[in-house]
């Protein structure tokens, strides 16, 4: 049974900085796609930065770029995501995720949200 579990979110003020983690039990991420998506009700998830976990240039979206920065652990088997210089409009849930990997590309635009395993999210909230 994998297990995605995710902490770090809370409230902060614009242009302050949270680090999210998240640690999978029964799942190695360095086989598989990982990714960090965010949620705000009434709109579409949005896929926020996906990597290979054995390495590889991660996919930012454009919204995030150059602030966001996606990394593991490969020693604690553990997903993270730094956010830096944050903003109103980033406040949302946001959800750890994998998927196996098949060859390719791991942008999630290749998948669908039923490939994925998914954690039960952390609220961010910016001020």
């Amino acid at each position: 049974h994998v297990q995605l579990v995710e902490s770090g979110g809370g409230s902060v003020q614009a242009g302050g900085s949270l680090r999210l983690s998240c640690v999978a039990d029964n799942l190695d991420f360095g086989h598989h796609c990982v990714a960090w998506f965010r949620h705000v009700p009434g709109k579409a998830r949005e896929g926020v930065a996906q990597v290979f976990g054995a390495g590889g240039t991660p996919n930012y979206a454009d919204s995030v770029k150059g602030r966001f920065t996606i990394s593991k652990d490969n020693a604690r088997n553990t997903l993270n995501l730094a956010m830096n210089e944050l903003k109103v409009e980033d406040t949302a849930m946001y959800y750890c995720a994998a998927r196996r990997w098949y060859g390719g590309s791991c942008s999630h635009e290749t998948a669908s949200d039923s490939d994925y395993w998914w954690g039960q999210g952390t609220q961010v909230t910016v001020s």
